[in-house]
């Protein structure tokens, strides 16, 4: 059972106040993905506080800098399901995580951060480490 949109909004915000877009369907997913020929982050949005306090503030520095993806998704777990879900099969072979932050060139996953490289980690840590792999891709 989704959480309530009210709860989520402001969650959703932080990111989408900032440039990305949001995929609410699987469907939705599947045009933006299949479609990418540049590079692309993929953020499965969350309610927990790891979400809160380092996963998002750090996704949102780490594009402070010259290089940085072409397109910027979110997905929220918990609340779009059918859209969480298939963003996850892209995410292949990576188990679901949630929050979690892709990266992709093309169709091909090149960088993937997952709940437990967030959990106990700053912003900055995050933030360094998504720079370090858009120097790389980007």
């Amino acid at each position: 059972m989704p959480y309530p949109e009210m709860l989520v909004a402001p969650m959703r915000a932080e990111l989408t106040n900032q440039g990305f877009t949001e995929l609410k369907s699987a469907d939705e997913v599947s045009a933006a993905m299949d479609s990418n020929n540049d590079t692309a982050l993929v953020v499965v949005n969350s309610v927990c506080g790891c979400a809160a306090g380092s996963c998002r503030p750090g996704v949102l520095k780490s594009l402070q800098g010259d290089k940085k993806p072409a397109q910027l998704f979110t997905v929220f777990a918990g609340q779009d399901l059918d859209a969480t879900s298939k963003a996850r099969e892209y995410m292949m072979p990576y188990p679901p995580s949630s929050p979690a932050i892709a990266l992709f060139k093309g169709k091909e996953l090149v960088a993937m951060i997952e709940r437990h490289n967030i959990e106990g980690r700053s912003a900055d840590m995050i933030s360094d480490a998504l720079q370090g792999a858009y120097a790389e891709h980007c």
